[in-house]
């Protein structure tokens, strides 16, 4: 037997394989330097990220403060700390692109920005910087200026805006003429504006926070913006031009005050001066813009500044004088009309005056009317003017002051007549005791001792008065009793007046017409009511006096100043009013009165 022996198994081909080493080792070297750099940086970012975790992009800025490489809470705190004061900054705004008042000037308002609804948010601000990616930081791209984010509520805002409208809205002022002390004076139009409060919204967001600090100044000290913020308006232009103003002032104007407008009124002329013609003309803009005259004649007709002139042209009626003929009221003398001008007819009659040229042609007349006197021989019964209603009399002591001044108080009062429910004024009739009113200076009472002044003695006058209203039975309204009695006057049943402070009135109460006589003689005044008699007697009863009080003694001012004064004490007393019908009595009225102690004066020289 024979045995093969197989030959052994081929064996694999040697394969060489390059390691990674010598694959690098075989690129070109630019490119191996690059490779090797990538990866050193993907190390470091991969690093840095891992490290830095949410920080702020380096570089990020807002508002030139640097808030790179902070976390959020970080930089929020940093951004509210130098920025803060920043967004609570007045916000300064004009209403309109031009922003000026009528003299061209900047007309600037300040909105506080809280109050305004506008806050700066710096927790979204911090969020919209957000964080670099990966491959941002792998790459190295850092951050840059980002915008503070404004918050706005808008219900504030408008709040804020509607306010500062009604500050400073204006309405359309067309053109007018008026006058000043009779000179024309242009008023000039002007457009009219109204804030635009929803786009103003728009524009407040805008504008705020002010205008950011310059290069290398510190964030907190920003000043606001050098150009205010403009507001948007919406804007009503005037129909009336200088075209029409130049026509109104030469057509209407320059001519309506050119002269005075003259009127006769019967023997007398009134004269309307331009500055009382300026004071009661306009010239406004009609509806095409054109300035049209306005002439207000009923204010011409009432301008108290006629009252003098009209004054002189007037003349008073003469009422009829009566008088007392064996107890019967007759009729002395028969009176005479007056005249009045026709007061409203001033004003028409001027108008068509206006804008004539020269004093003839500026010259019209007004009406005069006829006044008939309240009382005449025809008529006086019909006005109850029939019997005696009281008379009362005062004796004093003659001297030449009190003759003159009881005298024209007389004079002024006699002929009074007083008409059912009319009051009757002492005061008003006799008018202040001055020397163009016919006064001297004599004896009066001021502050409970005698002294000097113009008008003394008129009291005799008054106390006489005051008896013959008291027994006529009509109403005293006011009256006033001196201070201290004196002896010559009824005790209660006396009065005084002073002029501003203290007047003697009484009501007409009787249901007729009441005519007064008064006349003086050098000793005595007595006064006397005409008409009818409301009661058959009026009476008077004194009650005793009470509250007796001591006078004292003391100097009296030096020199001719002084007047001596006797003393005497002072009292309560009280004086009724008994009214008696048919025997009966149907009435009665208390008036009480106190007196101080009249001290005694005492003069230097005198006794």
């Amino acid at each position: 037997m024979s045995y093969s022996i197989p030959p052994p198994p081929a064996q694999p081909p040697t394969v060489h394989r390059r390691g990674i080493g010598r694959r690098l080792a075989a690129l070109p070297r630019p490119v191996l330097i690059s490779a090797v750099a990538f990866v050193a940086l993907a190390a470091g970012g991969v690093t840095g990220y891992l490290l830095m975790g949410d920080g702020i992009a380096e570089g990020t800025t807002v508002r030139g403060v640097d808030i790179g490489g902070l976390s959020a809470e970080e930089a929020r705190a940093k951004l509210e700390a130098e920025l803060g004061d920043l967004g609570t900054a007045p916000l300064r705004v004009v209403i309109g692109d031009d922003g000026s008042d009528e003299a061209g000037e900047p007309e600037i308002h300040e909105l506080d920005p809280a109050e305004a609804g506008l806050s700066l948010d710096f927790e979204a601000t911090v969020a919209a910087a957000g964080n670099p990616s990966l491959l941002d930081r792998i790459l190295g791209r850092g951050g840059s200026e980002i915008e503070l984010v404004v918050h706005q509520d808008e219900e504030a805002g408008r709040t804020a805006l509607t306010g500062l409208a009604a500050d400073s809205d204006r309405t359309v002022r067309e053109g007018a003429i008026t006058f000043t002390e009779g000179e024309p004076e242009v008023t000039t139009p002007r457009a009219g504006v109204a804030l635009d409060v929803e786009d103003s919204l728009g524009r407040l967001r805008e504008g705020y926070p002010a205008a950011p600090p310059a290069d290398g100044a510190d964030p907190a000290d920003a000043e606001p913006a050098a150009d205010p913020v403009p507001l948007p308006v919406t804007r009503a232009e005037p129909l009336t031009g200088e075209a029409e103003i130049e026509e109104a002032l030469r057509a209407w104007a320059e001519p309506a005050v050119a002269g005075p407008v003259l009127l006769t009124a019967g023997d007398a002329t009134l004269t309307i001066s331009p500055t009382l013609i300026g004071d009661h003309l306009t010239l406004s803009a009609d509806d095409t813009g054109a300035l049209l005259p306005e002439f207000d004649a009923a204010a011409l007709s009432a301008d108290e500044r006629l009252d003098d002139q009209l004054a002189a042209a007037e003349t008073e009626p003469v009422e009829a004088e009566l008088r007392l003929d064996g107890g019967q009221v007759v009729a002395a003398s028969p009176g005479s009309n007056g005249s009045t001008v026709d007061r409203d007819a001033i004003g028409p009659a001027v108008e068509p005056l206006l804008y004539a040229e020269g004093e003839a042609a500026r010259t019209g007349t007004v009406a005069t009317e006829e006044v008939e006197p309240v009382i005449t021989p025809a008529n006086y019964r019909d006005l109850g003017i029939v019997e005696e209603m009281s008379s009362f009399t005062v004796e004093f002591e003659p001297a030449p002051y009190r003759i003159t001044n009881i005298g024209r108080a007389a004079e002024l009062i006699n002929g009074s007549a007083v008409a059912p429910g009319e009051e009757w004024s002492f005061n008003r009739t006799v008018g202040e005791r001055t020397e163009e009113n016919g006064f001297v200076e004599g004896i009066i009472i001021l502050d409970d001792q005698y002294t000097n002044a113009q008008g003394g003695g008129v009291s005799a006058v008054a106390t006489t008065m005051f008896n013959a209203m008291f027994f006529a039975g009509v109403k005293p309204v006011e009256y006033g009793a001196h201070s201290f009695y004196i002896e010559r006057y009824p005790e209660g049943r006396e009065a005084t007046v002073a002029w501003g402070h203290l007047d003697l009135r009484f009501l007409n109460d009787s249901g007729h017409t009441i005519y007064i006589l008064a006349s003086a003689t050098d000793s005595s005044v007595t006064i006397t009511f005409l008409g009818t008699k409301r009661y058959d007697e009026v009476r008077s009863e004194t009650g005793p006096r009470t509250n007796v009080k001591e006078p004292g003694s003391r100097e009296g001012a030096a020199g001719d100043a002084c007047v001596p004064q006797p003393p005497l004490e002072g009292f309560d007393v009280e004086v009724t009013r008994i009214f008696v019908d048919d025997g009966t009595e149907a009435g009665r009225e208390t008036y009480r009165t106190t007196y101080v102690p009249r001290d005694e004066v005492l003069c230097e020289g005198g006794d």
